[in-house]
């Protein structure tokens, strides 16, 4: 673990975003044919690295990514984690790791000050029954309407601007925990490949390619209020057929394999 993660708590912002359902064959695929402009000056010099994801769906994994369990480094641990909820017996905790008295980070970062903020996505997100508004519950302040979910082509532009212009409205130091599930990869992805009719692998890195177009905007948005750590990975992967399997909600290395980032964006110079 190369933070304190109690140093940057209380004086960065913090951007958490899930690339839902993004394989991290693929992702790693379009790092090294230089097709992520935006995400590429961020990443190490090996490209994304390889996590197993806590849950092979949406719910799962994100119930354990709001319980600090973020994933897991794909080599031996144990691994230390950078935010964790008190409770005994943990071997991933450190001296490195922010530890909240609360039963999620979410409200943990809230009770540290945090202004929360969710922007949904996936049908997890979509507050349209109990379900779906159990995960956005957590959070002060949560959003979704039929533009930022799988349906509408342009949903991750969206929700950037649903993001922005939550954070616009705080005072300047009153710091922010950002949460955006990027629902564009999830299927239906064809849309963004002209002519295609069935999502493919394809089709899924063309969504990737798109959404890595609309980050820019987020990152220069967030860096202007205050330094910004940011996490940035998919909550689990999908088959497209391998060995007979489709979807996710299942234990192939497809889906348990995930991409995963984390960086600082420095404050942006005041003008």
């Amino acid at each position: 673990m190369l933070r304190d993660y109690n140093a940057i708590v209380g004086s960065h912002d913090i951007l958490m975003v899930t690339l839902d359902t993004l394989r991290y064959d693929v992702a790693q695929s379009l790092w090294r044919q230089g097709r992520l402009p935006t995400l590429t000056p961020w990443l190490p010099d090996t490209g994304w690295e390889a996590r197993h994801t806590p849950g092979s769906f949406t719910y799962a994994a994100h119930t354990a990514l709001f319980a600090g369990f973020f994933p897991t480094p794909a080599s031996p641990g144990p691994h230390p984690r950078p935010l964790a909820v008190r409770f005994m017996g943990s071997t991933t905790i450190t001296p490195q790791t922010c530890v909240f008295d609360a039963p999620d980070i979410v409200r943990g970062l809230a009770a540290r000050g945090y202004h929360t903020v969710c922007v949904g996505g996936v049908g997890f997100f979509n507050k349209q029954n109990p379900i779906g508004n159990a995960l956005p519950s957590l959070f002060e302040e949560s959003h979704w309407d039929r533009r930022l979910g799988v349906t509408d082509p342009d949903s991750t532009r969206h929700q950037v601007d649903v993001a922005l212009q939550s954070t616009a409205a705080l005072l300047p130091d009153q710091r922010a925990f950002v949460f955006i599930n990027v629902s564009a990869i999830h299927q239906p992805n064809r849309f963004y490949l002209p002519d295609c009719q069935d999502d493919n692998l394809a089709s899924h890195g063309a969504a990737l390619e798109y959404v890595d177009g609309q980050l820019g905007r987020l990152f220069e948005g967030m860096s202007r209020r205050a330094p910004c750590w940011v996490i940035i990975c998919s909550d689990h992967g999908t088959a497209y057929g391998e060995e007979g399997y489709q979807g996710h909600r299942l234990g192939h290395e497809v889906v348990w394999t995930v991409p995963y980032a984390e960086f600082v964006l420095p404050q942006a110079p005041k003008t």
